[in-house]
Parts: structure tokens; sequence; C-alpha cells
């Protein structure tokens, strides 16, 4: 790939185009918002200027509800020798498409599974897929040099491809991304009107719980319309089990003892059920999910803390497999929870105390 044309410069239109830029293909970049081009071009993910003849693959980064007319226009103008679109859903697209009566053999579906809550190119950065899943979704119909093009795009953003069936990649992502998005949402819709004093106690659970909803609600209402049929059944499920919970914790309230037993075994299903989905969400590198060790560090809210302590870790002989932070409230300190090993636990903690850091258990 010498050449590419990038219609849609938010956030992974962007990311792509610098991600390719870097890697020496010319980057020609296109947006229905000319000054967003221009954004994404000062950042060096190309040029807004118009390549003179086809280059060798236009990637479409535009809503789920318009990659169908931006692909129709880029194909009937011949702007390039093959198309591929980024949307998050597959199925719709490509029957959009297909009943336009376009020869399909130059197009390929595809899905980075990749973003921020933020949008736009200045949240964009070329190692926004690094080691992320890129869906591959080709038919019988596509060409062979269309999905090597794919390969080279998805090998210079340095993701892993991964081929599905479009139709099952919708269900998929409605699952592990559009379901859980509307969750978290809903979630995060009973603090609005809360009392401040619930407020203050928030804490690193529902941080977790409620991070996703702060994306960009014109961009979900694009993603969920494209999806709603397999994201309406997922959510039936969930109301199901919602309302069997509710009933149990209503039980527990009862004076009866049978009853209040019926509603702890019905809070204990839910929990386990939980428990064995939760340990099925992959690890770190994509591996089988493992059980680390945390070690708790309280710092000061100051420059260079976390530095230092991962320095510490290093001396200590000690790798930290992950890192969470949990922010004092109303304090200009924190808990940074060290994730390890179970065997190098002791090690570090030993290693840290030596050097002035204080542990809480």
């Amino acid at each position: 790939m010498r050449t590419a044309l990038v219609i849609g410069t938010g956030l992974i239109g962007t990311s792509a185009a610098l991600a390719l830029s870097q890697r020496g293909v010319v980057v020609h970049l296109a947006d229905h918002d000319p000054e967003q081009a221009r954004t994404a071009a000062a950042l060096g993910a190309g040029t807004d200027e118009v390549p003179e003849g086809p280059v060798d693959l236009a990637v479409v980064a535009a809503p789920p509800a318009h990659v169908a007319d931006v692909l129709a226009d880029a194909m009937r103008r011949g702007a390039a020798r093959g198309y591929l679109d980024v949307a998050s859903v597959k199925g719709g697209p490509r029957r959009d498409l297909e009943a336009r009566g376009l020869d399909l053999s130059s197009y390929l579906g595809t899905h980075p599974m990749s973003g921020r809550e933020k949008s736009g190119p200045l949240a964009a950065g070329a190692d926004l897929f690094e080691g992320r899943p890129w869906v591959l979704t080709p038919t019988r119909d596509t060409d062979t040099e269309v999905l090597n093009l794919a390969l080279e795009l998805v090998s210079h953003c340095r993701a892993v491809p991964v081929v599905m069936d479009a139709d099952a990649h919708d269900r998929a992502v409605a699952l592990v991304s559009h379901m859980p998005h509307l969750v978290s949402s809903m979630v995060a819709a009973r603090l609005e009107h809360a009392e401040e004093t619930a407020i203050r106690l928030c804490g690193q659970g529902i941080r977790d719980v409620t991070r996703i909803a702060a994306s960009d609600p014109g961009m979900w209402i694009d993603i969920l319309s494209a999806n709603p049929g397999p994201v309406a059944d997922l959510l039936t499920d969930v109301a199901g089990d919602l309302e069997e919970t509710v009933r149990a914790l209503r039980a527990l309230q009862s004076s009866d003892e049978g009853k209040r037993r019926e509603g702890s075994t019905g809070i204990e299903d839910v929990l386990r059920r939980g428990n064995a989905g939760q340990i099925r969400v992959p690890g770190k590198h994509g591996a089988a999910p493992r059980v680390y060790e945390v070690v708790a560090v309280l710092i000061d809210d100051q420059p260079g803390q976390l530095a230092r302590i991962f320095a510490d870790a290093g001396r200590a002989g000690v790798n930290i497999e992950d890192v969470r932070i949990e922010h004092a409230t109303g304090q200009q300190a924190g808990l940074v929870q060290l994730m390890v090993e179970p065997k190098a636990a002791p090690l570090l903690t030993a290693g840290l105390r030596e050097r002035g850091w204080a542990i809480r258990q």
C-alpha cells in the first residue's frame, strides 16, 4: 500500500491515518466538515488535498447510518482499488450496498475493536489499535487483493486481525459493547439527581461501572440505530434478571424465614452467574484471566509519584501486571493498587516499604 484515502476524520479515521502516515503511506483526508480534516492534517495524519487519481485503499470512517452512502459515492467515482469501512456494525451496511446493485468484490467490512470516551481528531493516536482485535468480514465475493490491503492496514495499526461473519459480528458486539454501554448509562443516570452526600461516597466500583457512560450520545444513537434488534434481545434477558433480583431482594425483607432463604438463594444465583461470566473475559494480552495479588500503596497527589513507584518495583525485581488508582475524596492523596503475581507480592511489599512507601492491607 502506497496511498490511502481516509473519509471521516474523527477518532477512528484520524487514528488509522496517523498509523498509516507513520509507516510511509501517503494519506489523503476527507470529511464532511473540512475544518476537521484540516485539524487531522495538522496533527500529521496526512494531507487534506484531493488525490490526483485512484488510491490503493479507501477507508470510510463515517457513522453506521452514513457508511453505505459514503461508500457508494466513493465506489461510483472510482476513488480507490479497494474499499473498507470501520463502522461498529457490519450486516446492515453490506445489505444496503447490495440493494444498490454495486459490485462488492472490491469492498470489505471491518471493525477495529478500540475506542475512547472522547471523539474527534484531537482524541486520536496512532497507538489506538495496538494489540486490539480488528474484525474483518470477507465474503466469497471479496477480492483477494482487497483482503490483503485490509490485512496490511491492520498490520500497520499493530492490531490483531479476526475474521468473522458480518451478522455474527453484530450479535457479538451487541453483547460485549452495545448492551453494556446502555447498562452503564442507566446506572450513571441514577447519579444525576442523587444527593451530594451520596456522590461524595463514590469509589472505584462506581467509576468502573459508569466509565463508558461518558461517551458522546450522538455517536451512540448512530451505533444503536444500526444494531437495535440484537441489543434489544439482550436487554430483554437483562430485564428478566432484574425482575428476579428485585423479587429476591423483596423476599429478604420478609418476616418469613422460608421467603428470606428463597431471597438469599436468588441473590446468590445471580452473583454466581456473574462470577462465571466475568472469569471468561480475556486477561492480559488476550490470554485466560489470571488471579493477581493486590499491593496497595498510599501516595500523595504530586508529580513523579507513579514513576517512583514503578522504578522502585523494578528495583525489587517485580513486574507490575496491572494498576488502578483510587483517589481519596476531598484529599490530595490516592491509593495505587498494584496487581502482581501472588508469589511476587511479599517481595514487592518488602521492597516498597524499604524505600519508604506506605503500604495498606
